[in-house]
């Protein structure tokens, strides 16, 4: 017998067999969603208003950054070892507490105006909200049965699609129309207690087992914590510290590559781990689906970084005026979301068609905006929000079903973990890539025309307004082509993961039984 077939540790809480799914327990459920995209929320929201935010507090630009940093280390280092304590706890009493302890730093953190207070409640704040977001998916695969458990995929698909995108439209509207910079945090206080009756009211008791504190692994434990935290940091901060430039940023990265190794290492061993790494070899579905979820997510930021970056450099935009490339994604998504679930349920469909099929409409979005010009304002985006809405519901909902249905009851927990981890990790690690691609080829592009205006203005005498104002176009023109440069450099890589999602594994749909879903290889 291998090592991978050893006898199978006792199951966490997380694959207990699921209470009779009705109205009640889909009312929990629903507050479950509800507090992971209030988590969700909190993030996108609080780092679109970090300028209003640090002009309130009087921060400057390099110590505003480390509020949003904080919070992101915080929300990846809580992934992995989330379910674990819902084990410990009982998935309805940790969840209350944890949405309860959200809900009060939220309250909290208006009030404080000392930057290190502030840098400890928000990394709280992360920890907190980085373990509602795995309690969603691992809920969905206990508590919703076979035959519809689709859609509680397809809800958990919002957390990606949803709440990123519907954080302009919340941050402008806080600051822009209602002048309260406080809403940023408080808008988490209704929200969450909502949440919290309805998952007290609606989820099941689970016995709690403190016992599994003495089979914890403490080492892996501490070795992800720093390994993790200190990746996303160094990913975070890079950009601002000129990457291997800074002899923190090479400790921080490699120190943190090398930690989480450990930590890996650990859980592939250790006979009752926080997650499984041992799944993402022994299961082409999972290996190669949450690698492609990685680079899928890294894609997705072309939806809304760049154009807000474009928006806001060239035209001077805010949140409120950025607000209609949000929601041109966000509003569709319940209704496109559930709309793919319940296309997989159809007998002739394959999933992985359709999930191609939706990376192919993001990478014919970010064609179109590879054209970008100066003069381009939401309405010239709007085509291409429309693919990127229809495109991000059909790829996520596809790959969380192909990824998914391979997975066994007692693994569920593991998964959750694996899958939540990977997805913090995948925006940190593609907003950085971007961020560092977009200024090499902005300081590419600034030196070519610099140059064509060094050879004009020797040959033809300008004034220096003339000159002031050539040299202006010219860094504007440099921002434009690095956008147009990135679009061109995410629609490769959509166009590239393309082939990958036809290698996994065909998965039949969903039977309106109990039996498993029909694997073959694709």
């Amino acid at each position: 017998m291998s090592a991978n077939q050893a006898t199978p540790a006792p199951p966490p809480a997380g694959s207990m067999p699921a209470a009779p799914f009705n109205g009640r327990l889909l009312t929990g459920f629903i507050g479950i969603v509800i507090s992971a995209m209030m988590a969700g929320l909190s993030n996108r929201v609080g780092a679109l208003a970090l300028v209003d935010i640090r002009g309130v507090l009087g921060l400057g630009v390099d110590e505003a950054s480390w509020l949003n940093t904080v919070y992101i280390a915080a929300e990846l280092i809580a992934m992995p070892f989330s379910i674990w304590l819902s084990t410990i706890m009982s998935l309805r009493r940790f969840h209350m507490l944890v949405t309860g302890l959200f809900v009060l730093l939220s309250f909290v953190i208006p009030w404080i105006h000392d930057w290190s207070a502030l840098l400890m409640l928000r990394s709280l704040q992360g920890l907190a909200g980085g373990m509602l977001i795995p309690i969603l998916m691992v809920a969905a695969l206990r508590f919703f049965p076979l035959p519809v458990r689709l859609y509680g995929m397809s809800l958990y698909a919002l957390t990606a699609t949803f709440s990123p995108n519907l954080g302009f439209w919340l941050a402008g509207t806080w600051v822009d129309i209602l002048f309260d910079w406080r809403l940023i945090y408080w808008q988490n206080l209704p929200l969450g207690l909502l949440a919290i009756v309805m998952v007290y009211w609606g989820i099941p008791q689970d016995p709690t087992r403190p016992e599994r504190f003495k089979q914890t692994d403490w080492f892996g434990m501490v070795c992800g914590v720093i390994g993790l935290g200190m990746i996303a940091i160094g990913l975070d901060q890079g950009e601002r510290m000129d990457w291997w430039r800074s002899y923190l940023i090479c400790w921080l990265i490699g120190g943190g590559i090398s930690m989480t190794v450990v930590f890996l290492i650990c859980q592939w061993y250790y006979p009752i781990p926080f997650i499984k790494p041992q799944l993402l070899v022994q299961r082409r579905n999972l290996g190669m689906g949450f690698s492609i979820f990685v680079f899928l997510l890294m894609v997705m930021l072309s939806s809304s970084k760049l154009p807000a970056m474009h928006l806001e450099a060239l035209w001077g935009y805010r949140s409120l005026q950025n607000s209609p490339i949000g929601l041109l994604i966000a509003v569709p998504q319940p209704i496109l979301s559930l709309g793919v679930a319940l296309l997989l349920y159809r007998k002739w469909v394959d999933a992985r068609i359709v999930m191609a099929s939706g990376i192919a409409l993001i990478a014919a979005a970010c064609l179109i905006c590879t054209h970008i010009t100066s003069s381009w304002i939401i309405e010239q985006l709007v085509l291409a929000q429309v693919l990127q809405a229809v495109g991000q519901a059909m790829a996520v909902v596809c790959l969380l079903f192909l990824t998914t249905s391979v997975v066994q009851p007692m693994e569920g927990p593991y998964v959750a973990g694996t899958i939540n981890t990977l997805r913090a990790f995948g925006v940190i690690f593609g907003g950085a890539v971007i961020g560092h691609f977009f200024r090499l080829r902005q300081h590419f592009h600034s030196e070519m025309l610099v140059d064509r205006i060094g050879l004009i203005s020797a040959s033809i005498p300008l004034s220096q307004d003339n000159l002031a104002a050539l040299t202006d176009s010219a860094r504007q023109q440099a921002f434009v082509l690095a956008n147009a440069d990135s679009y061109r450099m995410l629609a490769a890589l959509a166009v590239l993961l393309i082939p990958f999602v036809l290698r996994m594994d065909y998965i039949a749909a969903p039977a309106r039984q109990t039996s498993a879903p029909i694997t073959k290889k694709g």
